[in-house]
Parts: structure tokens; C-alpha cells; sequence
């Protein structure tokens, strides 16, 4: 099940956001545990101590990133459930736990922002896919009033709902894009360091080639949220709430309405507004998903982990995308959750979750970090 532009009448389409009927988002949920003795051995769930490599940084660094050292780490999850805040979906894809290898690179300490993103469309008159109308070819046999451009919006109903269908908190709306981020009435003055959002994964490449820089993999995404950390459940640790204290954006209340805002915010928050990880890294965990390089399938963990011997070695993922739940889109990895992510529903705040996105389609939940190799 998908939320579809209104010109598809049944028909696949570029336009379409990955969101399962099982879940807000489709996405699957990793979830770690901490080996807290941190001394190498192998845990009762398979986390082995993370590694970082010893090698001097760089002496040069680029504005607005932060070195990490690369190293090796466990990658995977094992069954959040009934774990605290731990929400009811099993992750089967999210195992087994597998070692994994990455080099050094500089990363993103921010998602991309509204005044980062305006800098590009200026320099490059980048146009957006959510600005961009449907092309009729796409849409044989509909109507031209259809073919208008715009992007999906999160549409709360006026109260409770089954989690059933989540038409009933998803709208397509025309005119919504990366400067309208929820229809044409909205705008972004005033929110120059809010996470960019209503972004395509073409959109976040663009980006990147411009700034000289690239989306990273799904495995040195994972390696620089857990910020030095072995399999903890989260960015700073395995608390969601260390002390009472609000780390991270993500829902309060029940959903999909209202949200209450404990935690401040009722969509998305300036970046850096929350604590930094080990690694002096901002909202690896909600406020909004993050794209990555990678194709998404259900497999990829359990083909990664039938490899003998070394860990694998910087992973770029599988060359094909394959999604049980919609078969027929073509769907990149989402990482790090959003404002939306609750424990009743989509619980993708936790460091090691995977998410999946249909490549043309955005959200008002979905933005991007970069990140650079040496040279």
C-alpha cells in the first residue's frame, strides 16, 4: 500500500512514498542492545565491542563536518519487542548480527537545512521532483487537471483511528514541496535551520554532488549514529528517557492525534536543537529520516552475514531493490526515524532501525545528511 498522486488511479508511479499498510512508513526496525562490558567478547545477542580505527584524522576538515574514524562494528538487531519503547514489530530483516568494516569519512554533524538547500537552488536553479508536475507518459489515461505537482503530507484525522490504514493520516497534496513543506499555504521564512524536507532521493543526490560530497552507506550511517558505542539502543545509550530528560524529537501522545509536544516540538526542530552523540553528531535519531545510498531489500542483512571470515568490508549494499510489501517500486534505505516515530506505531528512533522510501517520493518527514570520503 502506498499514498499515490491523485493522476495514478491504480497505475505504479514514481510518486509514491514506501508506506507499508503495516506501518506508517514500511520501514523495518533494527534494534541493538549494548555489550556493556565493552571488552571485545561476543554478547549474548551477538554484539561484539566496536572498534574504532587508530589512525591519525585528517589535519584539514570540512566546514560543518565531523571525522569519524571508521573501525569495525556489529551491525543488526534483535527482537525489540517487549522491550521499553521497544513497539511490536519483530524486524526480521534487522538479523543476524553481522561484523562490518568501513573506512574513515567525514560526515554531516547536521541534517541538510532549508538555508543549505536554498544556497544550492540558487546557485544551480535545482528544481525538485514535489515541484516538478507528472509527466503524462507516466500517467496514460489521466485526467490533465491530475497532473499537478506536489508531495505527501502528514494529515492527522481529528481523533483516534485503527492503525490499519494509514490513508487516514497521509494526504497527497498539491503544492507542497520543499518551500511549502505541508501544501502551498505553508512556508519556510523563518526556518532557515529546520531540516530540509519534501526530498527525493534524486534530490539529495543532487545536492551532494554539488557540495562536493555523497549520501552515505546504510553501514557508515549506522557506525556514526551509534557514536562509538556497542549495539546500544539508541545514539547516547539504552535509556530513551536518561534522567526524564527529552533526547530526540520523536511523538508524544497518543497517535496520530494529538501529538502533545513534551519534547517541544510538534514537526520537525532546528538541527542541533537536541544532544549531540559520542561523536558530536545531532538527531541521528528522529526529527526526520535521512536518505542513504543504498537499495533497500528485506535480505540484504542475511546475505551480508553468510560471508565466512573477516567482517565485510565497506558495504555498498545490494545492486537491486526488492520490497515484499510493494514489489514493483524501487525503494532506498530511510534511516534515524522523525518526529513521527512513537512506540505504538513506528518506533524507528532507535539507532540500528531501517527505513525504505520509493525514490521520487518525499515527505514532510524526509530530509538528508551528506558525507565525504579523504581524498
Amino acid at each position: 500500500m502506498a499514498v499515490r498522486h491523485p493522476a495514478q488511479r491504480g497505475i505504479p508511479s514514481p510518486i509514491i512514498l514506501g508506506l507499508g499498510a503495516a506501518t506508517a512508513l514500511a520501514c523495518v526496525v533494527l534494534l541493538a542492545t549494548r555489550d556493556n562490558d565493552q571488552g571485545g567478547r561476543l554478547s549474548a545477542r551477538g554484539f561484539e565491542a566496536t572498534r574504532p580505527a587508530t589512525a591519525s584524522p585528517p589535519t584539514t576538515f570540512p566546514e560543518g563536518m565531523v571525522w569519524i574514524p571508521g573501525g569495525e562494528f556489529s551491525m543488526g538487531c534483535d527482537d525489540p519487542r517487549g522491550k521499553p519503547f521497544g513497539g511490536k514489530d519483530p524486524m526480521p530483516d534487522a538479523r543476524p548480527v553481522h561484523r562490518v568494516h568501513i573506512d574513515g569519512y567525514w560526515i554531516d554533524s547536521t541534517e541538510v537545512t532549508n538555508d543549505q538547500f536554498a544556497a544550492f537552488v540558487a546557485a544551480t536553479g535545482y528544481v525538485t521532483v514535489a515541484e516538478t508536475p507528472p509527466r503524462a507518459e507516466d500517467f496514460p489515461g489521466a485526467p490533465p487537471e491530475n497532473l499537478v505537482a506536489g508531495s505527501i503530507v502528514f494529515s492527522p484525522p481529528d481523533g483516534p483511528v485503527s492503525f490499519d490504514n494509514h490513508y487516514q493520516w497521509w494526504a497527497y497534496i498539491p503544492g507542497a514541496n520543499w518551500r511549502h513543506p505541508t501544501g502551498p499555504d505553508s512556508s519556510i521564512e523563518g526556518l532557515g535551520t529546520h531540516p530540509v524536507v519534501q526530498i527525493a532521493h534524486d534530490d539529495a543526490v543532487a545536492y551532494a554532488v554539488w557540495a562536493g560530497k555523497r549520501l552515505p552507506t546504510e553501514a557508515e550511517w549506522e557506525f556514526a549514529a551509534r557514536g562509538g558505542l556497542t549495539g546500544a539502543m539508541y545514539p547516547w545509550g539504552d535509556e530513551f528517557q536518561p534522567e526524564g530528560r527529552e533526547m530526540a524529537n520523536t511523538w508524544q501522545g497518543p497517535f496520530p492525534n494529538p501529538n502533545t509536544a513534551e519534547d517541544g516540538f510538534v514537526f520537525a526542530a532546528p538541527v542541533a536543537t537536541f544532544p549531540a552523540n559520542g561523536y558530536g553528531l545531532y538527531d541521528m535519531s528522529g526529527n526526520v529520516w535521512e536518505w542513504c545510498a543504498d537499495w533497500y531489500r528485506p535480505d540484504t542483512y542475511a546475505r551480508d552475514a553468510r560471508r565466512p571470515g573477516q567482517p565485510l568490508r565497506n558495504p555498498q549494499g545490494p545492486d537491486t531493490s526488492h520490497d515484499p510489501q510493494e514489489p514493483g517500486q524501487a525503494k532506498r534505505v530511510l534511516r534515524g526515524g522523525s518526529f513521527l516515530c512513537t512506540e505504538q506505531y513506528c518506533s524507528r528512533y532507535i539507532v540500528g532501525t531501517r527505513g525504505k522510501g520509493e525514490v521520487s517520493s518525499g515527505a514532510n518527514h524526509i530530509g538528508f545528511r551528506c558525507v565525504r570520503s579523504p581524498d
